[in-house]
């Protein structure tokens, strides 16, 4: 229940950042670059402070060998990446900045593909949460739900701006980038009940939820970033995230 009230929190923050362009009231493509490299500081510290660290913890204390542990969180996060990856290739999506990929779906309308992108998108950080409050509770899952919902607002008004150059109604879009964050209380859901379940899983779940983060990291937020020559601001940005991600996790966790 906490995974999924806390991933649930977390992507209703998409909702709340794309609340600007209801009023008519978008930033620059300066600022939005800077706030989704926030983003990514967010989701890169979390993957390591809130995830990674904790995955090796975990596995330590059931493994004797040393080597055993570090081995089950590479393997772990390589898994995460490489299921994200081929979802990403498997399923006919839309990125506002490269077009289509996937498998061709001229079937498919143009909204259901930019939301099938954001899903590819949102649904590694609800499992992370889930994760987050399976393995500790609130004091695994808050730092998470926190940081998640600070970087799914910027990343919010990033949709419906998108979807408003599109030629879609403010509320039309509000709506759109809305409904993209609901994906993640699925994930936290899979996640904390998948960690609750079996403890023997818990380093392989924070590793595999750290390692999906970074793929979407490295091949979605910073190339969006830096497509603009806006890149001294969204390494700013990304600074500021990392920074209180880590202050947060430390703080609360």
């Amino acid at each position: 229940m906490l995974g999924l009230l806390g991933s649930l929190a977390a992507g209703s923050m998409t909702a709340v950042g794309a609340i600007p362009v209801l009023f008519g009231r978008v930033p620059s493509r300066a600022m939005r670059d800077l706030s989704l490299g926030f983003a990514a500081g967010v989701m890169l510290a979390a993957s390591f402070f809130s995830l990674i660290i904790p995955a090796l913890d975990a596995a330590e204390h059931r493994y004797v060998n040393e080597a055993a542990p570090a081995a089950i969180v590479c393997i772990a996060i390589l898994i995460g990446m490489g299921a994200v990856a081929l979802v990403n290739e498997k399923l006919p999506h839309e990125h506002f900045s490269t077009g289509r990929e996937g498998p061709e779906a001229a079937s498919l309308r143009r909204v259901w593909l930019f939301i099938i992108a954001i899903t590819i998108h949102n649904f590694p950080e609800g499992l992370a949460v889930g994760v987050g409050f399976g393995a500790d509770g609130v004091s695994g899952g808050m730092p998470l739900a926190i940081g998640i919902g600070l970087q799914n607002a910027p990343e919010g008004l990033a949709v419906a701006v998108s979807l408003l150059g599109e030629g879609y109604s403010k509320v039309r879009a509000w709506g759109i980038a809305a409904l993209t964050g609901m994906v993640e209380p699925i994930g936290g859901l899979i996640g904390a009940g998948i960690i609750s379940i079996s403890e023997p899983l818990l380093p392989w779940g924070l590793a595999f939820a750290a390692g999906a983060m970074l793929y979407v990291i490295s091949h979605e937020i910073i190339p969006e970033t830096h497509r603009n020559g806006h890149q001294n601001k969204a390494t700013l940005g990304l600074a500021i995230g990392l920074v209180i991600m880590l202050f947060l996790d430390v703080w609360l966790g």
